[in-house]
């Protein structure tokens, strides 16, 4: 587990372009936080990483969002109306074996569906302003790990 706090939502964005550099086909990161918690704006900054030209915004009515112009596609992807289920027929494996890197937020709705192994960030607001938050990193299995390692050497 790594924690680490940011004061405004450009600090949060540029994080998202550090790890983007390190991320290769295949890789899941869940992204999970209370509304308005910058689940999306680290996603904007994943996809600058990746050179996503487009307006990264949240896919909260369609689900998935597939940005396939950058070094890899991206599959952004909000599954907070997957809530109370129906979730079964969206292809979960096509995105997570594919060829591209998978974002989930509010993953806790399709936790059964999830890979096994994952980077998790959770995303919370420290004050009113709206300004600072608290990510916190959690890295499950052998390549998340590592991914996580260098992040934290990219980020001192």
């Amino acid at each position: 587990m790594f924690t680490m706090k940011t004061k405004q939502a450009e600090q949060t964005e540029k994080i998202g372009e550090q790890l983007a550099n390190s991320l290769k086909p295949n890789d899941v990161i869940l992204l999970d936080g209370d509304l308005g918690a910058g689940k999306t704006t680290f996603t904007k900054g994943l996809a600058k990483g990746l050179g996503i030209k487009r307006y990264v915004k949240s896919p909260t009515f369609t689900i998935i969002h597939e940005y396939r112009e950058g070094r890899m596609p991206l599959f952004h992807m909000d599954v907070y109306r997957l809530e109370d289920g129906g979730g079964d027929d969206l292809g979960w494996d096509e995105y997570f074996y594919g060829d591209g890197v998978s974002v989930i937020e509010w993953s806790q709705f399709i936790q059964d569906y999830l890979p096994e192994d994952y980077l998790r960030i959770t995303l919370k607001r420290n004050d009113e302003s709206d300004n600072q938050r608290t990510l916190a990193f959690d890295a499950q299995g052998e390549r998340y790990t590592t991914l996580l390692n260098d992040l934290k050497e990219d980020l001192k």
